[in-house]
């Protein structure tokens, strides 16, 4: 005669105790991506996607600010290629190149992102830290955007691809934890509201383009994602895709930032703040006095390395500040700008197959721990129809996870 009146006690006390006090009930963000668990040491791994991003992202180091020598066809052309020469220099390399017309490697970077797409369903996303799922969501949007550009390369310029009504950001591309998901979706709604709208976030979303910001050359990671958001921020405002003096009153800034007004509600006053707190020398100076901000700097070009150019009678090759002069290659295990820079497209495809095997995510401890819990909940629903967060013990932190897991194995996350 009490089994109703336990069930719906024990529901409020799983309601209370699940859903963080940040989060009201008609929070904008879905179901399973509201909660987390501060105290988790369970991480995400992601060797796979770093053995891609180590081969074919090709670092080009902080801007000099420098703008780059006009490119002029050799004699006996009259093709010319328009660059920003205030621009075409800067930013990180994506060799999208190797997966042009290569159907395994193309297949293999579709495998990372259906992989991490089902993370959540091995191990739902509220047993993992906060940061830990900042790195998840932005690896699953980058590698995600990745592969819809590569879909449509060599194509040179992305602006109808990012923008407008059928921008391929807008399109329910994905499927997490049963929710379908836009690329917007993961920066709009999920990021913006679960990291109370800070606009580091948007400097961990590669956007394919040479006016945003940069795909780094190892993937995110709980113990990295704020060192390496704070780095591409600096690296970004402190570049001339991210920010130009133009006179002593207009400051001129991309307009990424224009695009993403939510994150700065009083727009010129929010984002001066915000501008501050990164720019370095004189520029900084030239933004304190100016008394507006125009979000008007753009460069779409693909941030490949050379495949959407023209070949141009040699032009660009003979261009003295063009990229690739301006990429020093060096060793493959080397982590400086200008690292992993094949001489050949075959070696660099053929080693990213090999770093790309199929495997879990999750570590095996958190698997076994939620399988033990599946166990424990099904034999109390049997028994009583409901189950509480305390019958089932909360999510093992210290001891229980890390005698769980075997030394050495490099699934467990060390703070």
């Amino acid at each position: 005669m009490f089994k109703p009146i336990y069930a719906a006690v024990c529901s409020m006390i799983t309601a209370a105790m699940m859903i963080p006090a940040a989060f009201a009930a008609d929070s904008p963000v879905p179901e399973p991506f509201q909660r987390f668990n501060p105290d988790s040491r369970y991480s995400i791994s992601y060797a796979d996607l770093n053995g891609v991003l180590k081969k074919v992202v090709v670092d080009t180091g902080r801007s000099t600010r420098e703008k780059s020598a006009p490119i002029r066809a050799k004699t006996g052309s009259r093709l010319k290629v328009n660059v920003k020469r205030s621009t075409t220099n800067e930013g990180n390399r994506f060799y999208y190149e190797v997966f042009s017309g290569d159907a395994d490697t193309t297949q293999m970077l579709l495998n990372i992102q259906k992989n991490l797409e089902g993370v959540p369903a091995e191990a739902p996303l509220e047993y993992f830290s906060r940061d830990e799922q900042l790195a998840y969501w932005l690896n699953l949007y980058n590698v995600t955007l990745i592969n819809e550009i590569i879909s449509i390369y060599p194509k040179r310029k992305l602006k109808k691809l990012l923008t407008g009504r059928k921008s391929i950001l807008k399109k329910k591309l994905l499927n997490v934890a049963g929710v379908p998901l836009s690329l917007d979706d993961i920066q709009y709604t999920i990021l913006r509201h679960n990291y109370g709208n800070d606009p580091l976030v948007l400097y961990g979303l590669y956007q394919g383009i040479i006016g945003g910001p940069n795909i780094r050359k190892s993937a995110y990671t709980a113990a990295n994602v704020r060192r390496h958001l704070a780095e591409n921020a600096a690296e970004f405002v402190n570049s001339n895709r991210g920010t130009y003096a133009k006179d002593e009153k207009v400051f001129r800034v991309s307009s990424l930032y224009d695009r993403n007004r939510s994150f700065f509600p009083n727009f010129q006053a929010d984002l001066k703040t915000h501008l501050l707190s990164l720019l370095e020398g004189r520029v900084r100076g030239q933004l304190q006095a100016a008394t507006t901000i125009k979000p008007d700097i753009n460069d779409w070009t693909i941030t490949d390395l050379y495949g959407s150019y023209p070949e141009l009678g040699g032009s660009l090759a003979d261009n003295s500040a063009a990229l690739l002069d301006s990429v020093k290659a060096t060793t493959q295990g080397s982590d400086g700008p200008g690292s992993s820079v094949s001489s050949g497209f075959s070696a660099v495809s053929s080693g990213l197959i090999s770093k790309s095997s199929s495997r879990s995510y999750v570590s095996p401890e958190l698997l076994v721990y939620l399988k033990e819990i599946k166990a424990k909940q099904d034999a109390i629903n049997m028994e009583k129809g409901t189950v509480t967060v305390e019958e089932l013990g909360e999510v093992p932190v210290d001891q229980q996870a890390e005698t769980a897991a075997e030394p050495g194995s490099g699934e467990e996350r060390k703070d």
